[in-house]
C-alpha cells in the first residue's frame, strides 16, 4: 500500500514539473500566427510603387540641377550660383585661387549673351549691382598696385594679395619707419600718395593694422611696448591719408596688434623683419 502511494506521488510530481512546456508552446504558436499575419499584411503594391518611382525620376530629370549652376528642384538655390553676386567670402576665395590675376567678374563667365547675367527670377537688385561694381573696382585696384610695385622696383618692400576679406597691401617697416619709431619716412610719401589717389574713389572701408616682432622695446624708444608702437605706426599712416591727402576719415579704421599676429617665424631675423609691417586692407563691404 505504501509503495503504491509513493509511485503515485512521483507521477504527480513529474506531471507538475513539465506543465510550463504547455504555456511555452502556446506562446510560440501565438507568435508564429502573429508574424504570419504581419507578413500577409505587408504585401507590396506593385502599381503604387511604380507610380512613385516614375514620379521621382521625372522630377529629378526635369529639375534645374545645382551642379550645373541651376536653381535646384525647389528653385531656391540660384543665389549661390554665378547668376547672382557671390558672398564676400566666396568672392575673396575665388580670386585668391587665381592669385588676383585671372579673376573674372560674374558676367565674364556667361559668354557673349548679355541675358545670361541676369537672375532667372528677375533683374538684379541695387545691392547686387553694387557688389558687382565693387568687385570690379577691387580687381582694378589690385592690378594698378601690382603695376606700380613692379615699375618702381618695390617687390621687397610692398606686397599685395587678394584675401577673402579684401585687397591686402603689406608695407615693410623699413619702407615706412626708422627702428623703434612711428614717424613716416620722407621716402614713403610718394607711395602713400599713390595709394590715397586710388582709395579716394572707393565706396568701402579701409583697415590699417600695425604689427611688430616679439623683441621688447629698447629704452631709447619713447613707446612703452610693442602695443603702443604698432598702434602709433598704424595711426601715422591713417593720419597721412586723412590729414595730408584729405580723405574721408569715416572710411578708415586702424588697430595695433603688436606681435600677436605674426606672418613669419620670430626666431629668425628674416622672420622678425617680415613681421614688422603695416597692413592696409581694402575691405569687401559696402558703405551704408
Amino acid at each position: 500500500m505504501r509503495q503504491r502511494n509513493n509511485r503515485q506521488r512521483r507521477r504527480e510530481g513529474a506531471e507538475t514539473k513539465d506543465r510550463w512546456l504547455i504555456t511555452y508552446a502556446d506562446l510560440i504558436t501565438l507568435l508564429l500566427i502573429f508574424f504570419v499575419i504581419m507578413y500577409a499584411m505587408s504585401r507590396l503594391d506593385i502599381e503604387k510603387y511604380e507610380e512613385v518611382t516614375a514620379s521621382l525620376q521625372q522630377t529629378f530629370k526635369s529639375g534645374d540641377s545645382v551642379l550645373e549652376n541651376g536653381s535646384g528642384i525647389l528653385g531656391s538655390a540660384d543665389r549661390f550660383t554665378h547668376r547672382n553676386p557671390p558672398s564676400e567670402g566666396e568672392l575673396g576665395t575665388n580670386q585668391k585661387g587665381n592669385n588676383g590675376k585671372n579673376a573674372q567678374g560674374p558676367d565674364q563667365n556667361q559668354g557673349s549673351d548679355p541675358t545670361l547675367g541676369a537672375s532667372p527670377q528677375g533683374p538684379l537688385t541695387e545691392r547686387e549691382l553694387a557688389f558687382r561694381k565693387q568687385e570690379e573696382e577691387l580687381l582694378n585696384l589690385m592690378k594698378m598696385i601690382e603695376a606700380y610695385i613692379k615699375d618702381n622696383g618695390l617687390e621687397d618692400q610692398i606686397t599685395v594679395a587678394d584675401l577673402p576679406k579684401g585687397i591686402s597691401i603689406t608695407l615693410s617697416d623699413r619702407f615706412l619707419f626708422d627702428v623703434g619709431k612711428a614717424q613716416l619716412k620722407e621716402g614713403s610719401a610718394k607711395t602713400l600718395a599713390k595709394l590715397a589717389s586710388l582709395f579716394g574713389t572707393l565706396d568701402t572701408v579701409i583697415s590699417i593694422e600695425g604689427h611688430t616682432d616679439n623683441l621688447p622695446i629698447v629704452h631709447a624708444s619713447k613707446y612703452k611696448d610693442n602695443w603702443e608702437l604698432s598702434g602709433a605706426r598704424a595711426l601715422s599712416v591713417l593720419r597721412y591719408f586723412v590729414d595730408t591727402e584729405k580723405l574721408d576719415p569715416n572710411g578708415f579704421q586702424y588697430a595695433g596688434y603688436a606681435d600677436t599676429r605674426p606672418d613669419a617665424d620670430n626666431s629668425t631675423e628674416a622672420g622678425r623683419q617680415k613681421n614688422r609691417r603695416v597692413e592696409i586692407t581694402v575691405l569687401r563691404q559696402l558703405q551704408q
